[in-house]
């Protein structure tokens, strides 16, 4: 028997987690400090949220990752650019840009991606953030961001189309 779109996944129509997942994406990209009170119809009570700097459990703490985020840097806002799903799965990627409190006023911007499993209700349960905390954040600091491009530049493959006897030369 082939699927529908009207077919039932886990309990709920394929539509319903279409429209979760709409409900997410336009969440994040209009959030603001204001809007963290809407964060339990979002996540489940028990969702727990891995970032590069984070690991948490619970919409309490999810709710202070995201103040935290506020407090650290101005105007934040996420530019969902493409967006996924397959039965409870969601896969969003995402431009974040802010301007830092400190060091340099442009506009910075971290290209990253979202891993998202939502519950039957279409909440989310399950949110890792994927994204070069190296490459998009320490490297645009005044004095981190030197130490690490240098240290990329040493870790980097040398040029392989190049032919190199046994030493390397």
């Amino acid at each position: 028997m082939s699927a529908t779109i009207e077919q039932t996944t886990g309990g709920r129509m394929i539509n319903d987690q279409s429209k979760d997942v709409l409900r997410i994406v336009a969440f994040f990209e209009t959030l603001t400090l204001d809007d963290l009170v809407l964060i339990p119809l979002i996540y489940a009570q028990d969702a727990w949220f891995k970032d590069p700097f984070n690991e948490v459990t619970g919409i309490n703490a999810i709710k202070q990752v995201y103040a935290h985020m506020f407090v650290q840097v101005d105007t934040p806002r996420f530019i969902v650019t493409h967006h996924m799903l397959q039965a409870d799965v969601a896969f969003l990627t995402w431009e974040f840009r802010f301007k830092m409190k400190r060091f340099s006023r442009a506009e910075q911007c971290i290209k990253g991606a979202s891993h998202l499993r939502l519950n039957k209700h279409g909440y989310i349960v399950y949110h890792r953030d994927y994204w070069d905390a190296a490459e998009e954040l320490y490297e645009k600091l005044p004095v981190v961001g030197s130490l690490m491009r240098l240290l990329k530049r040493g870790a980097k493959a040398r040029d392989l189309s190049e032919p190199h006897d046994a030493t390397g030369r």
